[in-house]
């Protein structure tokens, strides 16, 4: 006959074993998605630069002006531009995207570039792949679960969760719910 307790502590360890990977992925991605920058994209980071160039009318706007703007800029291409309105040129890089008022000559060329790992895993904790990572994702939240429930039933006595156990446990129930209340009403 297996014991319960032995066959708790063996659930709880290879559970943990296994979905390690994904704990670190889910709890470094849950922290940086609470501290959103302006792009609310985390793993995003932007840099906005101010320059000037000589003013152009939308009319002389062409390829040789933008080839010396792009250059200038230390920019090797572009995607594409438009005009949102008669004095204004929005020009879209393949790093970000040129706003320049055309009258002026006054710009901004925001730049962006991602930081390798927070950028994966967002991808994962967004749930961006769909399909089995959806199905893997699901049994991690199981897992978590089945964790959570193995973990009050490892330890025995004064630590375990008739006792000190008990009041720990309480302790993680009530401060989710008095936030729940504060920010609820």
């Amino acid at each position: 006959m297996i014991k319960w307790r032995k066959l708790n502590r063996a659930l709880h360890r290879d559970l943990g074993y296994i979905f390690f990977g994904m704990t670190i992925i889910y709890s470094v991605s849950g922290i940086v998605l609470n501290h959103r920058n302006k792009t609310g994209d985390p793993s995003i980071v932007t840099r906005t630069e101010a320059f000037n160039y000589n003013p152009v009318s939308k009319e002389k706007f062409n390829k040789a002006y933008l080839a010396g703007l792009t250059e200038m800029l230390d920019e090797d291409s572009y995607k594409n531009y438009y005009f949102p309105n008669n004095s204004k040129v929005m020009i879209y890089l393949n790093n970000g995207h040129i706003s320049m008022n055309l009258e002026s000559g006054k710009g901004e060329i925001i730049k962006i570039k991602k930081r390798p790992v927070l950028v994966w895993f967002n991808f994962l904790h967004y749930n961006k792949p769909k399909k089995l990572w959806t199905w893997f994702s699901d049994i991690f939240a199981v897992s978590l679960g089945l964790m959570a429930i193995t973990g009050l039933f490892i330890l025995k006595g004064k630590n375990g969760i008739t006792r000190r156990g008990a009041v720990l446990v309480s302790l993680g129930l009530i401060v989710p719910l008095l936030f729940l209340i504060i920010y609820m009403w």
